[in-house]
């Protein structure tokens, strides 16, 4: 496949190999995180007493989580969703170090559907906090990564001239691209630690 996107500039351009090995290792650390809540839930089912690796206190219990209604959002498990995207994403990362070149329209999908996953991330958070009041680790691990792929992926996108911006703009996206998923991140885990408390840590 070739790219229709118009080249960037050398000094705007975002290096594949990186990028590739972050969309990777982002990847399996969701999909082990998915795979460690479908074994986690299947176990649960067949014994609802069954504590589970990550129920450490009242507000971070990823049992309590699955149990909920919001766990299965369209009828089925959410994780059903996680194995999907995060298979998809391996393949493209994988795809990228052997030298493939995906159409412009690709690279767009790909975005758009980021934007969705975040989105939809976002309300199980709000989901999680608000309604359910309870935590689910591994649940908080795909968040993350969901948050690093857009942005990661975003600003690829930008430097590649995949999404128009100015050279302005590209030199500003990539050099904040790290501090914005840092500072995502942290507003995250402080929102979380002004709900909850020290006790979500267990302090």
């Amino acid at each position: 496949m070739t790219s229709s996107a118009p080249a960037a500039s050398p000094g705007a351009s975002v290096r594949r190999v990186p990028y590739a090995a972050l969309l990777l290792v982002s990847s399996l650390i969701s999909i082990a995180a998915t795979f460690a809540i479908i074994v986690e839930r299947a176990i649960l089912s067949e014994d609802p007493s069954h504590r589970t690796s990550c129920d450490f206190n009242p507000w971070m219990s990823c049992g309590r989580v699955m149990q909920s209604w919001q766990a299965q959002t369209f009828g089925f498990p959410n994780t059903y969703i996680g194995v999907v995207a995060f298979s998809i994403l391996i393949c493209v990362a994988m795809s990228l170090f052997a030298g493939a070149r995906f159409a412009r329209w690709y690279w767009l999908t790909m975005n758009a559907v980021m934007v969705l996953g975040l989105a939809f991330c976002a309300w199980l958070y709000y989901a999680a906090v608000y309604q359910i009041t309870t935590l689910c680790l591994y649940c908080m691990i795909v968040w993350a990564m969901v948050i690093l792929q857009l942005f990661l992926t975003t600003s690829r996108n930008l430097q590649h001239g995949v999404l128009p911006a100015s050279p302005r703009v590209r030199t500003l996206v990539r050099d904040l691209t790290w501090p914005a998923i840092v500072l995502a991140w942290a507003i995250v885990f402080v929102s979380l630690l002004l709900r909850f408390g020290p006790g979500m840590l267990g302090l």
